[in-house]
């Protein structure tokens, strides 16, 4: 019975690295349709984005069934609690990469404002977050969550940066605006993805250490 039940603890985390691997597709491809105007792309993130979602009712379902039959203790209880939240924060992620398809979408009906230079670098920056983050789940390493954590300060960063960059082209030419406001909202779709990879990190602190450390000076 144990070892059935050990078994099925694996494959729960097995099925939350394969949501990841989703996700991680799902931002890369959402910015791939931006910066090479590939709109066939950007409709098909949207269209994939109920891949995640099956993926994230499975792990809600497979969590309950395995609390309910075998009433797991504290840290089996734990691992399978922290499961169904990063299955949570995966989904979102994946809401976002949606969104950045739709706002590709639209950008690529209109002449390019300007290369994307720095939306394709914080891309990179938040899709290491999210896999140093699950890497650091699945191998109970809290050291690799804090670095995860602490690279947050990067995506910060580099959204002001871009929304000042933004701004001084909305300043000079009113016809940018539009375009503009999109990429800004990019920007800011990308830096949530990276706040959810660093909502991941602090579980898996929690995780490991059994200490909740969101909402404080980390």
């Amino acid at each position: 019975m144990e070892r059935h039940f050990d078994e099925e603890l694996k494959a729960l985390k097995e099925q939350i690295l394969q949501m990841g691997a989703l996700v991680e597709a799902q931002i890369a491809n959402a910015i791939k349709s931006l910066v090479e105007r590939d709109s066939d792309l950007a409709r098909l993130t949207i269209q994939n984005d109920h891949k995640v979602n099956a993926m994230d009712v499975e792990i809600d379902d497979a969590s309950v069934r395995l609390i309910a039959r075998h009433q797991p203790m504290a840290k089996d209880l734990r691992f399978i609690t922290t499961a169904m939240k990063i299955s949570s924060e995966l989904e979102r992620m994946s809401d976002l990469a949606e969104n950045i398809a739709e706002r590709a979408l639209e950008l690529n009906e209109e002449p390019q404002l300007k290369p994307y230079i720095d939306i394709p670098r914080m891309a990179e920056h938040a899709q290491r977050m999210v896999k140093e983050a699950l890497d650091a789940f699945v191998n109970r390493n809290v050291e690799l969550a804090w670095k995860v954590i602490h690279d947050d300060d990067f995506i910060d960063g580099l959204t002001h940066q871009i929304f000042r960059e933004l701004v001084s082209f909305m300043l000079e030419d009113q016809h940018t605006i539009t375009r503009a406001i999109r990429i800004t909202f990019i920007s800011k779709y990308l830096e949530r993805i990276a706040d959810h990879a660093t909502n991941i990190a602090e579980l898996v602190v929690y995780l490991v250490e059994g200490k909740i450390i969101r909402h404080t000076d980390t």
